[in-house]
């Protein structure tokens, strides 16, 4: 009985020793192997789910867990060392670049497309153009109601809705749009891009702001066509609203730059290993990575990638 007593003390000290020398999540990983964190604005969920079903078939090695959130807590992560990427719609400032190189990381920002906001109103809504400076007086609270923008629309107060107030979209349209003016407190916001979808489609008086990665008909192969459960806007820069003058977030009119409302999308790399935080990058950036993005919608980074597909190669 002592014997078996021994035996037994001496299998649990040696699992207890494995478990203490075991490494760290993250600490062991390769280009291709590993088990990783990765923090994803929830504007892009949708192009990185292909994406990542994509690497996990060719990587069976390699474990990546998305964590999809705003882009506030997506640097707040990357800040923190809880992840060593991110997918957001800005690059590091100057501030947050000091904080890293004073801690000797040299963190990298590579861009992996372009994609666009979009302003969806209800399918009963026949208001379908609008301006980039009317744009701003709704975010701004200078208009109101429908009839400042048509006449003769009978919908009344007008409700301008977001996905989250720390997004990636209320940080463009407050920097690239109002020119850093505080939006209107009368804004609402839901919390992902499918509640505001969800939002606009039961609400006729809506306008939703939301990325354009999630406003394509998944039945359409050629992305050609939009979600049928609300309507897409289509916006000018210039002072009046045509047909003529303007344009719908399709991929051509963001690649020519005629859509008004385009914005980056890059990857935040803080990865000193070159681990499967790197590996998974240059997936993003390579062609078959930037041919899902191409697929999705969005502009892809590397033009080779827009040239071989005019050419049907």
């Amino acid at each position: 009985m002592m014997k078996l007593y021994i035996a037994l003390l001496a299998a649990l000290l040696l699992m207890l020793t494995g478990c203490g020398n075991k490494p760290k999540q993250g600490e062991d990983d390769t280009l291709t192997s590993g088990d990783i964190m990765i923090a994803v604005d929830e504007t892009f969920r949708p192009i990185m789910e292909e994406e990542l079903q994509v690497f996990r078939a060719l990587t069976p090695d390699a474990t990546v867990r998305p964590n999809y959130c705003s882009e506030v807590d997506a640097m707040k992560l990357l800040m923190a060392d809880r992840v060593r990427l991110a997918v957001t719609t800005r690059q590091l400032t100057k501030e947050e670049t000091a904080y890293f190189n004073g801690r000797k990381f040299f963190p990298t920002s590579v861009k992996m497309a372009t994609d666009g906001l979009a302003l969806i109103v209800n399918k009963q809504n026949m208001d379908s153009l609008i301006t980039v400076n009317q744009f701003r007086e709704i975010l701004t609270g200078k208009i109101t109601d429908w009839k400042e923008l048509n006449p003769a629309s009978r919908l009344g107060q007008l409700e301008l809705v977001f996905d989250n107030p720390n997004s990636s979209t209320v940080h463009y349209v407050i920097d690239s749009i109002c020119s850093g003016k505080p939006l209107s407190s009368d804004l609402k916001a839901q919390k992902t891009n499918p509640e505001v979808i969800s939002y606009v489609a039961k609400n006729p008086a809506a306008i939703g702001v939301i990325g354009v990665n999630w406003i394509g008909n998944d039945a359409d192969s050629t992305r050609l066509s939009f979600n049928d459960a609300i309507r897409i806007m289509a916006v000018s820069r210039a002072d009046s609203a045509t047909v003529e003058n303007s344009f719908k977030p399709y991929q051509a009119y963001l690649a020519l730059n005629r859509y008004p409302l385009p914005r980056n999308v890059y990857i935040l790399l803080n990865d000193p290993k070159s681990g499967l935080p790197t590996g998974l990058t240059s997936f993003l950036t390579d062609f078959r990575g930037q041919r899902i993005i191409l697929k999705s919608g969005l502009v892809p980074a590397t033009a080779a990638v827009r040239i071989v597909d005019v050419k049907g190669e």
